[in-house]
């Protein structure tokens, strides 16, 4: 069967939801009845479409999440962990992102804050903002290699400009004067500019002396937690139980 000279060219053109959607028209004996203008109408619905799941691939990618497949429909509200269910719909829609605020989840090991943050991230991902993913003893341990080998601007200005910065498992450290500087710098110049969620076992109360210096424990704190919705969870570990609800093989 010959291909359609129409469908080269869309393809040429790099408009690969509008040759996929030709190309299961002209396979519609139905669809030859169409008025052009229904045609033209469903070719560039599916090539909106198209590109608004490719935009959103590229950013899930960028983002480089803990838990890629974490989404905010898979929330399980009916487990033991005090998860405020209005409050975490409420930061579902993503209005607390555009209105520039923070979001910390504290909680014991297990309790799925960072599943958690990562559903968030992935839903500002399909609502067309940026985000990254940082493990904060790993991001420490990066920011002082590109101090080291001339990275370091790229680096902060990768964390500073994203919509949504995700700091995963604050503390328990004592950090260093070299970690604080970092940490004041990324906060000083995301503040008004972008959402940070932090997520730690640690209380809030108790951060200030993770930061180990008041002065920059105040101005850190202050910029991170003075805006911030806030998710205190509690309760035994998500995975203990999961674990636990999975049968024994059985014996031969």
């Amino acid at each position: 069967m010959l291909t359609h000279p129409t469908l080269d060219q869309l393809r040429a053109l790099r408009l690969d939801g509008m040759a996929e959607a030709f190309a299961e028209l002209q396979a519609q004996d139905g669809a030859r009845d169409l008025p052009h203008a229904d045609w033209l109408a469903l070719l560039i619905d599916r090539e909106v479409a198209d590109r608004s799941t490719r935009r959103f691939r590229t950013r899930l990618r960028a983002a480089a999440l803990r838990h890629v497949g974490a989404a905010i429909e898979d929330v399980d509200y009916r487990a033991a962990r005090r998860l405020d269910r209005a409050l975490f719909q409420q930061l579902a829609t993503g209005t607390w992102i555009k209105e520039r605020r923070n979001l910390l989840i504290t909680g014991p090991c297990g309790v799925g804050k960072t599943w958690l943050a990562c559903a968030l991230g992935q839903k500002a991902c399909r609502d067309n903002r940026t985000v990254l993913y940082k493990r904060l003893p790993r991001l420490f341990a990066e920011l002082e290699l590109a101090h080291g080998d001339g990275r370091f601007v790229r680096l902060f200005r990768s964390l500073v400009r994203v919509d949504l910065l995700i700091l995963d498992d604050w503390g328990p450290d004592r950090m260093t004067a070299s970690q604080r500087r970092d940490l004041m710098e990324i906060v000083e110049n995301r503040s008004g500019t972008g959402s940070t969620i932090v997520t730690s076992q640690l209380p809030v109360d108790a951060w200030h002396a993770v930061i180990d210096e008041p002065t920059f424990a105040d101005a850190i704190l202050d910029r991170l937690v003075h805006t911030a919705y806030r998710l205190d969870l509690d309760g035994p570990s998500m995975r203990k139980l999961k674990a636990a609800s999975v049968p024994a093989p059985a014996r031969p």
